[in-house]
C-alpha cells in the first residue's frame, strides 16, 4: 500500500487532497514569496491521528510541513517544490478544550483560531492579551510555532510568555505531553518553550494551555503627532513614568505609511488636521471603569507641555478607537496596494529605535534614490517593520530583485546596534541562510544537535530554520 493510501486509512480519503487545484490555496504564503507543492495535504481531526500520520511519515522518510492559518511572512508554511512533502493541516483540530477562570489558564488545540481564543477568554470575564492583525485566520498553533509577537508585548510579552505548556507530536509519532495548569514546576527542562518558536522543526504543536488575566474594564486610545522618532521614544518612557503598568500599547508610525493607508485603504480622512512626520498610537487599560480618562488627559498635557508632542486626539467611542486601529493594521496591505515592498522585522533595543530608523533610511535612500522607507511597529518593545515601498513608477520586479541588497544594508544597521534579523515573524525560508551568518556558532551547534536528537531523519519541516 502506498503513502497515500496508508494516510488515507488513518484520516479518511476526504481528509486527503492530492489533487492540484485543491491544494493550491495551501502551497504559496501572503506574500507570493514562497510557492510550492506537496505529495498531498493532509487534514487531521485528533492527535492520535497526528500521531499516526506522523509515525507513517517517519517510516518512509516524508517530509511534513506542518500549517495553521498560513498568515506566516517568512516561508515556514510552505512546502519545497519537489512534490514529495506532505503539508499537514492544523486548521480542523480546533476545540476549546477547557477555560478555568478561577486558575486563570485556557486549553486550546492547535487549529483554534486567535480571535476564538480571544472570545473564549471573554466569555469567562477574561482576557487573552496575544492581539495580530490576522487574528481573524491565525492559529494558536502558528502563533506559538512562531513565537508571535503582537501589539500587546510591552505590556504581557510574545507568546512564550503566555503559555504555561504545550502539547506536541514528535517526529516519530510519540506525544509529548506537557499540558500544564501550573505557574510553578521546576522539574528539569522546560520543553514547552523549546517548542515554541521552533517553527514545527521539533515537533508540532497540538494544543496549548494559555494564561488568562483580569479583562480590564477601561480602554483609552489615543492617537499623537510627532516630530520625530526621538520625540516618540521620549513620550514612551514619560508614558511609562507616569501611566506605569496602565500602558497597553505603543505603535509608531511614519507619515508616508498614514498616506497609504489613507490613499488604499477604507478611511477617508486624517486622524486630526495638523499633519506631523511621525505618529504614536498609544492605548491604556485599567481595571477601573472610572478615572483612566482623565488620568490619560492629564498625562498627555504634560507631554505636551514638555514639547513631546503635537496634536492629538482621543479615541470617544470604541468604532472611533477602531479608526485608529486600522490605520496601524491595514499599513502592511496598502504597502501592497502601492507597488512592490522590500520587508524586514527586525529589532533593536527601544533607547537605539530612533537611530536605527534614520541610519537605516539614510542608507537605503543614499543607495537607492527615490526608495521609500516606512518604519513602523512597536516600538514599546524596539520591534520595527522597516520597509521600503518601489520608487514611483519603478519596475515591481526590477525593484524585488533588489530584496538581499538592500536587506545587508538594513541587517548591517541592525548587527551594529546588537539586534536581531527577526523580532516575530520567525525565520523560516526567507532568513535561514542569514541566520547562518549571524548566529552564534555555538548556539547554532547547539541548535542542531536538539534537533538531531528529536528528529533525527529531519521529517519536520525541512529546509525552515536550520
Amino acid at each position: 500500500m502506498d503513502l497515500l493510501a496508508r494516510l488515507a486509512a488513518v484520516v479518511g480519503e476526504k481528509s486527503v487532497l492530492a489533487d492540484p487545484d485543491e491544494m493550491i490555496s495551501y502551497m504559496q504564503e501572503p506574500r507570493g514569496l514562497f510557492y510550492g507543492g506537496a505529495l498531498a495535504v493532509v487534514r487531521p481531526t485528533t492527535v492520535v491521528q497526528i500521531s499516526r500520520v506522523l509515525a507513517l511519515c517517519n517510516e518512509s522518510g516524508t517530509g511534513v510541513v506542518p500549517q495553521g492559518g498560513n498568515t506566516g511572512l517568512v516561508g515556514g508554511q510552505t512546502p519545497d517544490d519537489a512534490r514529495r512533502q506532505i503539508v499537514l493541516s492544523l486548521s480542523r483540530l480546533d476545540h476549546i478544550r477547557d477555560v478555568d477562570p478561577v486558575s486563570d489558564v485556557m486549553t486550546v488545540d492547535a487549529g483554534v483560531t486567535l480571535a476564538r481564543a480571544q472570545a473564549a477568554a471573554e466569555s469567562v470575564d477574561r482576557y487573552f492579551p496575544l492581539s495580530l492583525a490576522s487574528e481573524g485566520s491565525c492559529t494558536i498553533g502558528g502563533n506559538l510555532a512562531t513565537n508571535a509577537g503582537g501589539v500587546h508585548v510591552i505590556a504581557y510579552g510574545s507568546a512564550r510568555d503566555l503559555a504555561l505548556g504545550v502539547e506536541a507530536v514528535l517526529a516519530d509519532g510519540r506525544v509529548l505531553s506537557a499540558l500544564s495548569k501550573l505557574r510553578k514546576d521546576n522539574t528539569g527542562y522546560d520543553l514547552t518553550r523549546l517548542m515554541i518558536g521552533s517553527e514545527g522543526t521539533l515537533g508540532v504543536i497540538t494544543a496549548a494551555t494559555l494564561k488568562l488575566f483580569p479583562r480590564p474594564r477601561a480602554r483609552v486610545t489615543v492617537f499623537v503627532g510627532l516630530a520625530d522618532p526621538g520625540r516618540a521614544l521620549e513620550l514612551l518612557n514619560f508614558c511609562k513614568s507616569r501611566m506605569g503598568g496602565a500602558l497597553q500599547a505603543f505603535e509608531l508610525l511614519p507619515r508616508i505609511g498614514v498616506e497609504l493607508v489613507l490613499k488604499h485603504g477604507d478611511l477617508a480622512r486624517d486622524p486630526f488636521p495638523h499633519v506631523y512626520p511621525w505618529y504614536a498610537l498609544v492605548e491604556f487599560a485599567a481595571m477601573e471603569e472610572e478615572g483612566l480618562r482623565d488620568a490619560v488627559v492629564d498625562m498627555l498635557s504634560q507631554a505636551a507641555a514638555k514639547h513631546l508632542l503635537g496634536g492629538g486626539a482621543i479615541a470617544d467611542s470604541l468604532a472611533h478607537a477602531a479608526d485608529f486601529w486600522r490605520l496601524r493594521e491595514l499599513l502592511s496591505e496598502a504597502q501592497k496596494r502601492e507597488g512592490a515592498s522590500i520587508k524586514h522585522d527586525v529589532s533593536v533595543a527601544p533607547k537605539d529605535v530612533p537611530a536605527f530608523i534614520e541610519e537605516a533610511s539614510r542608507l537605503v535612500t543614499a543607495r537607492f534614490p527615490g526608495a521609500r522607507p516606512v518604519a513602523f511597529g512597536h516600538m514599546g518593545d524596539g520591534n520595527i517593520h522597516f520597509n521600503i515601498s518601489q520608487p514611483v513608477g519603478a519596475d515591481r520586479a526590477a525593484f524585488l530583485a533588489l530584496w538581499d541588497e538592500v536587506g545587508d544594508i538594513v541587517h548591517g544597521v541592525v548587527e551594529k546596534f546588537g539586534g536581531s534579523i527577526s523580532a516575530e515573524h520567525g525565520i523560516g525560508q526567507l532568513k535561514r541562510d542569514l541566520l547562518r551568518r549571524v548566529k552564534d556558532p555555538t548556539a547554532l551547534e547547539a541548535m542542531r544537535a536538539i534537533k538531531a536528537a528529536l528528529d533525527p531523519k529531519g521529517i519536520l519541516n525541512p529546509g525552515k530554520l536550520l
